[in-house]
C-alpha cells in the first residue's frame, strides 16, 4: 500500500455510479485509489478520504485496534476534519476465497463470501426491511468501499479463479479487479459483542444462545439469512449502572454487524426476481420514451441507426459490444451475454441457429445467430431464388429497423430487444462470403469510432419471446399467450389449409401496403397467438391476428 509521502490527496475524478441497486459517489484519486461513498458516507466525504485513516501509517498504527475474528478488520478513529473525528470499522473483503472450516459448520458448506458491492446491496435491503418491521435490531451503517490502487499477483490474493469468475459474471455494472484488494467501511456501533458480554458476566450462556436464535428468526422473517450467525456479530451496550441498554419495550437493545455471509432466503430471492421482471416489463413498455441517463451511467451511449434508438456499450466480460433497443440505459444489463448465454436453451428452428431461453432475470428471450455476410443458399437459375441471392441477408440493424418501422405503421411484429456483437474473432470462407452489407454499412460507426458491422465478428439478434403485448404483461403479468407460426398451426390442425393460404396472402398484401416485400415468404415467418385455452386470438374481421417474425429477406420497395 502506498505511503502518505507517495500518495496525493487531490482526487482526479468524481462520478455517480449505481451498482446492484445502490447509488455511490465514486472518487478516483491521483494515486489510483478508488473510494465508493454511499449516501450514509457522503456527509463524511472529507473525513473518509483514505489519507485520514489508513494511508498515514503512523496515524493508523496509533489510532486503530485489530478486532477479533477470522477476517482482517480494524476499528479506526479518523483524523479530525473541521474539528470532527469519526469511529469507523474497516474490513478487508474476502470475496473469491474459501470459507474457513466448513466441516465444522454444516451451514458453511456451500457458503460464498459476498463481494463488497453484494454486501452493501444486501445490507441496504436489510436495513430497509428492518425499518418496515417492529424489530429493534440496529443494523450497522455502510459508509464506503475503499480500493487501494496497488495490485498484486493473483496467487497472493488468496482468491480462487473459478469463484472470482463467477463474481465477475454477476457484477455487470462495474468491473471487479481480481488483482486489487477491497475494503468495506462501516460506522462503528458503540458497545461490546455478546461473547465478551458473556465473559464479563453481563449475559448468561442460555440467553446468548436464545439471542442468536431470535436474531436469525427475525432476519428470516424479513427475507434474510446469515450463514455464520455467532455471538461475535451481536453488539450490546453496557451502561454505567452495570446493566445493558434496553429498548422502550424493555427488551435488550443490540446491533448486528459483519455481513460478508449475509444472503437472501430462497423465498426472498424469488420475490426479488419477480420485482426485477416487473421493472423489466415496465421499462420495455416505455423504452422509446425514456431519457438517457448520461451522468449516472457514463459508460453507456445513445445512438440511432436506421431510425432506431439504441443504448450502446461495451461488454467487459467478453470484449464484445451491445446495442439495446430504446432510450432506457437501465435495460442494458438485462441483455448482457452472461444473463442469457449460459442459461438452458431450446433450439426452435431446423434452418437456423435460433434458441429460446429464460434469462437469469426470468426474462423469456429468443436469440438468433445472424447470417449477415453469408451468401444465401439459393439457386441462381431460379428467378425467385436469384432475387434473394442478389439481395443477400439483412444485417441485424436492418432487421431491427424493419421490425420497428412495421410496428409504427400498424403491422404487428415480434419485439426486437438487442443486438450483441461477440468479442471473439470469426472468419467466413471466401466462397461463402457476401460483402454487400459491409459495403452499405461502411459509413456507420459506434460512439467509440468502430464500424457497427465488422467482418470478423458474429452478431446475435435478441428478440422478445412472444407471450403477449408488453402493455398487457405490464398490466397483468400472467395469462400468457402462446406463439405458434402459421405453418405449425396448419400441421397441428389449428387452422385449415384454406385459412393458411389466406394468411400468407394477407401477410404479403399488408407488407406491400407499407412498401416491403418478403422475398422468401413462408408460413413460419408469420406468428399467430393462442390464449391460455389454446384458442386463436383473432382480429376485428375474425381472422387470426398475424405478427411478422422473420426479417432476414424483407426488402424495402
Amino acid at each position: 500500500m502506498k505511503s502518505l509521502e507517495q500518495a496525493l490527496i487531490n482526487e482526479t475524478a468524481r462520478e455517480k455510479v449505481r451498482v446492484l441497486g445502490v447509488e455511490y459517489i465514486h472518487i478516483k484519486f491521483v494515486n489510483d485509489d478508488d473510494l465508493y461513498l454511499t449516501r450514509h458516507g457522503l456527509p463524511f466525504i472529507e473525513t473518509l478520504n483514505p489519507q485520514n485513516f489508513v494511508l498515514d501509517r503512523k496515524w493508523f498504527e496509533a489510532n486503530s485496534v485489530r478486532l477479533s475474528g477470522t477476517s482482517c478488520l480494524y476499528r479506526i478513529r479518523t483524523k479530525p476534519v473541521n474539528g470532527v473525528q469519526k469511529d469507523i470499522v474497516l474490513k478487508w473483503n474476502r470475496m473469491g476465497q474459501e470459507v474457513p472450516d466448513p466441516e465444522k459448520n454444516d451451514h458453511l458448506i456451500f457458503a460464498e463470501f459476498n463481494s463488497p458491492f453484494e454486501e452493501f446491496s444486501l445490507v441496504t435491503e436489510l436495513r430497509r426491511a428492518m425499518k418496515r418491521s417492529s424489530s429493534e435490531i440496529l443494523i450497522q451503517k455502510p459508509l464506503a468501499i475503499y480500493v487501494p490502487g496497488d495490485t498484486v499477483e493473483f496467487w497472493q490474493t488468496g482468491r480462487k479463479m473459478m469463484k472470482m469468475k463467477q463474481k465477475l459474471l454477476t457484477h455487470t455494472e462495474i468491473e471487479l479487479d481480481m488483482n486489487r484488494s477491497y475494503a468495506v467501511i462501516y460506522e462503528w456501533i458503540e458497545g461490546i459483542d455478546a461473547s465478551e458480554a458473556y465473559i464479563k458476566g453481563l449475559l448468561e450462556k442460555e440467553f446468548v444462545e436464545q439471542l442468536l436464535r431470535k436474531t436469525q428468526s427475525r432476519l428470516n422473517e424479513r427475507g434474510f439469512n446469515v450463514r455464520d450467525n455467532k455471538a461475535h456479530h451481536i453488539i450490546v451496550r453496557p451502561l454505567k449502572s452495570g446493566n445493558l441498554k434496553t429498548t422502550r419495550k424493555g427488551e435488550l437493545f443490540y446491533g448486528l454487524i459483519d455481513f460478508e455471509l449475509l444472503e437472501r432466503t430462497p423465498g426472498e430471492e424469488e420475490l426479488v426476481r419477480r420485482k426485477r421482471r416487473v421493472d423489466y416489463l415496465k421499462r420495455q413498455r416505455d423504452r422509446f420514451r425514456a431519457k438517457p441517463a448520461r451522468k449516472s451511467l457514463p459508460h453507456l451511449k445513445h445512438i440511432q441507426l436506421f431510425g432506431v434508438d439504441y443504448i450502446y456499450g461495451h461488454v467487459e466480460s467478453t470484449k464484445g459490444r451491445l446495442w439495446v433497443v430504446g432510450r432506457d440505459p437501465y435495460l442494458f444489463d438485462y441483455f448482457l451475454p452472461e444473463r442469457w448465454e449460459s442459461t438452458p436453451r431450446t433450439r426452435i428452428s431446423a434452418y437456423s441457429q435460433m434458441y429460446y431461453t429464460v434469462t437469469k432475470d426470468n426474462v423469456h428471450l429468443v436469440w438468433k445467430l445472424s447470417r449477415v455476410g453469408l451468401l444465401p443458399d439459393m439457386d441462381p437459375f431460379k428467378d425467385d431464388e436469384k432475387k434473394i441471392l442478389e439481395y443477400g441477408y439483412n444485417s441485424p440493424f436492418e432487421e431491427f429497423a424493419l421490425a420497428v418501422d412495421l410496428s409504427r405503421k400498424g403491422l404487428h411484429t415480434i419485439y426486437p430487444r438487442a443486438i450483441y456483437m461477440t468479442g471473439n474473432r470469426t472468419e467466413i470462407s471466401g466462397e461463402l462470403f457476401d460483402n454487400s452489407r459491409f459495403e452499405s454499412h461502411q459509413g456507420l460507426f459506434t460512439p467509440d469510432g468502430l464500424p457497427v458491422l465488422q467482418k470478423n465478428r458474429d452478431y446475435i439478434t435478441i428478440w422478445g419471446y412472444w407471450n403477449g403485448p408488453d402493455e398487457k404483461l405490464v398490466a397483468q403479468d400472467g395469462d400468457y399467450y402462446e406463439g405458434i407460426d402459421a405453418l405449425r398451426a396448419y400441421r397441428e390442425g389449428i387452422i385449415e389449409r384454406d385459412e393458411y393460404i389466406v394468411l400468407l396472402k394477407l401477410a404479403r398484401d399488408r407488407l406491400l401496403e407499407v412498401g416491403v416485400e418478403d422475398l422468401n415468404l413462408r408460413g413460419n415467418h408469420i406468428l399467430l397467438s393462442l390464449d391460455s385455452r389454446r384458442r386463436l386470438i383473432r382480429d376485428s374481421q375474425g381472422l387470426p391476428e398475424i405478427r411478422i417474425c422473420n426479417f432476414e429477406f424483407l426488402k424495402r420497395l
